[in-house]
């Protein structure tokens, strides 16, 4: 299998999180065909849980649930510092533009409504997987980047002591010039 960055093994892990039993098993079955691995979880806490327990790469998340709701679940994803990054779908029943709306102000990376075209949901959520994976590499990028420069700080640090101890032997040395020129002057005047 090649994920949408051309590396080949790497299976996604798709959270899925709605109320509706149904919906859950017709999206696992659908995206664990494309080769995805399904995670699934009925209502937002135990979302939660889920992310804080394993590597999910992507969320779908139903906007409207008992209890806590999909914008409430996105809220605390967004406020992570673990998961303020974590791809998000927001899947919801409204079609009205507030829905989306409020979706995106969340923090949502995308959304859907349901009835969705499954061949769209797919193209999404391909889409926001090779965005993340960018993500992902500009951050390890950064991050090494950020070691090289801590490294050549360092570096320069340690010239600049070395260059200070050599100031002070050559200022020793012009000292200890000038005194043994003093000397002979002395010797060389009696």
């Amino acid at each position: 299998m090649t994920d949408s960055a051309g590396r080949r093994g790497t299976v996604r892990t798709i959270l899925a999180v709605d109320d509706s039993r149904t919906n859950l098993d017709v999206l696992g079955a659908r995206l664990g065909a494309l080769g995805h691995l399904m995670v699934l979880a009925g209502d937002g806490r135990e979302a939660l849980d889920l992310i804080a327990g394993r590597g999910i790469d992507l969320v779908l998340l139903d906007m409207v649930m008992p209890g806590m709701s999909g914008i409430d679940v996105l809220t605390e994803l967004r406020g992570s510092r673990d998961t303020v990054d974590l791809p998000v779908i927001m899947v919801t029943g409204r079609s009205e533009p507030q829905a989306a709306v409020e979706a995106l102000a969340a923090g949502a990376d995308d959304w859907i409504a349901k009835p969705f075209s499954f061949d769209v949901l797919a193209a999404r959520i391909e889409r926001i997987l090779a965005r993340s994976t960018r993500l992902a590499d500009l951050k390890r990028s950064n991050a090494a980047l950020d070691a090289r420069i801590a490294a050549r700080a360092i570096e320069l640090g340690e010239a600049r002591a070395e260059l200070a101890r050599t100031r002070a032997d050559r200022a020793r040395l012009v000292a200890s010039i000038q005194a043994l020129h003093d000397e002979v002057e002395r010797l060389s005047a009696r």
